[in-house]
């Protein structure tokens, strides 16, 4: 009787047990457990968004649901941002270049967002940022660059489209000493359409979105702002190479998720982009959009991302901008 007595009590406990688990099992249910969307700062056709539309593939396989792609260009990248933040949704992300929001405290006065309200989940790749002039403008170098603005003050003209790599070049032109007027352009195809034609004589921004007037002759790339030489544009020396350091300046890709999401999530996600992007297809494809494939952890992308925040923070004081946070 004693034993009965006992068996049934130790059943009685385990009952309870597994009784006592099963809500806190349906409160953390396996990530994802719905659809995953990627929004974009950016429109359709960037080197992001089609990077962003390869894994999105790849991952609803692996994932067993769906990934979908959603595109808000606009506001400076806020509509992206404040649409993932607000969502307060771990299943709602911002896939996007670090540039679209690191100089947001040099360029607004006040934020709709926190920095700390996006988590880094993933780095997956670097963009080459490009400095791009007019191919009939008679320079090869950024130092040819710099003694012909010395040399003509206040004739020449650079496109500003705002975000961090609008005031990397800014910061240039103060450290250099050159007389460069800025022009002002809402639209970054028609800044390009510019610099082709010579209506302007300079802008940074993405390789990818140079090189159809590149490979038309129409655009010379004298230097790329990353840290690392790309291998897939040997030719092209990077700014610190070229001997100008102020013009150093990464174009950091990632994934970024709401405040409080799931540590196992994100070491997931991370997990599956590397192994997707090391796919030899992908990342050839994504290398033939300008971009160097560099994937790497939350905290991997946590730190660049910091260190980007600084270099931004150093061209604030170069330029004499008190940042917002």
């Amino acid at each position: 009787m004693t034993n009965l007595r006992r068996l049934f009590l130790s059943f009685a406990l385990f009952a309870a047990g597994l009784m006592g688990a099963l809500p806190a099992q349906a409160q953390q249910p396996t990530w994802p457990s719905r659809p995953v969307r990627f929004i974009i700062p950016l429109g359709a056709g960037s080197g992001v968004d089609i990077t962003a539309r390869l894994l999105a593939d790849k991952l609803s396989q692996k994932w067993g649901q769906p990934v979908v792609v959603e595109n808000k260009p606009g506001g400076d990248a806020m509509l992206a941002i404040t649409a993932v933040v607000n969502a307060h949704d771990d299943h709602v992300l911002l896939f996007a270049p670090a540039s679209t929001f690191t100089a947001h405290p040099l360029l607004h006065e006040k934020l709709p967002y926190k920095i700390d309200d996006l988590v880094p989940i993933a780095r997956v790749t670097n963009t080459l940022i490009a400095f791009g002039v007019p191919a009939d403008l008679g320079v090869s170098t950024v130092k040819e660059f710099a003694a012909k603005a010395k040399a003509e003050p206040g004739k020449l003209n650079y496109a500003s489209v705002t975000g961090a790599n609008d005031l990397l070049f800014a910061a240039f032109l103060k450290t250099e000493n050159l007389n460069v007027a800025k022009v002002p352009y809402r639209d970054t195809v028609q800044a390009i359409n510019d610099l082709a034609e010579g209506r302007i004589q300079a802008f940074v921004g993405a390789y990818a979105i140079m090189r159809p007037r590149i490979q038309a002759g129409k655009v010379k790339v004298i230097a790329l702002t990353n840290r690392e030489h790309a291998k897939s544009l040997d030719t092209i020396p990077t700014a610190r190479e070229a001997g100008f350091t102020s013009l150093e300046f990464d174009g950091l890709v990632g994934l970024l998720g709401p405040k409080g999401m799931p540590k196992a999530a994100i070491d997931r996600i991370a997990a599956d982009i590397k192994e997707f992007v090391a796919d030899p297809a992908i990342n050839a494809k994504l290398v033939a959009t300008g971009q160097v494939v560099n994937p790497g952890t939350g905290e991997d992308f946590a730190k660049d991302l910091k260190e980007q925040r600084d270099t931004v923070a150093q061209i604030g004081k170069v330029l004499g901008i008190k940042p917002a946070q």
